[in-house]
């Protein structure tokens, strides 16, 4: 089981969840966050608003999946992601030691999904 980590742009975000669902990847949770990577400076426009400085909009996505679903969902994460540009994201994985269902207290990869 891996925990997959995806810090993407805003406007990203539809594109990432529509090549999540067509890789069959359809539980995720969605955080807005602030930060910077490499554009640390650079004007961005989001919303129609420019922002510079030091924190910009990011999404955070967080995956927990089995070891089968790592590289399609990877891949779905880039494809929806990926402009090309400076500051596409980053994505990052983890191991997942244990997994639990609160409802059914079912554990590991069965309760994953």
């Amino acid at each position: 089981m891996k925990m997959i980590i995806a810090i993407i742009q805003p406007h990203r975000l539809e594109e990432v969840k529509e090549a999540l669902y067509e890789a069959d990847v359809n539980l995720m949770t969605v955080s807005e966050v602030l930060g910077h990577g490499r554009q640390l400076g650079v004007t961005e426009i989001y919303r129609g608003v420019k922002e510079s400085g030091n924190l910009l909009r990011k999404i955070r996505l967080e995956i927990a999946v089995n070891d089968n679903f790592l590289d399609p969902t990877i891949k779905a994460i880039v494809k929806g992601a990926k402009t090309g540009e400076l500051g596409d994201g980053k994505i990052f994985v983890y191991d997942l030691k244990d997994c639990i269902r609160i409802r059914t207290e079912e554990r590991g990869s069965v309760a994953i999904g």
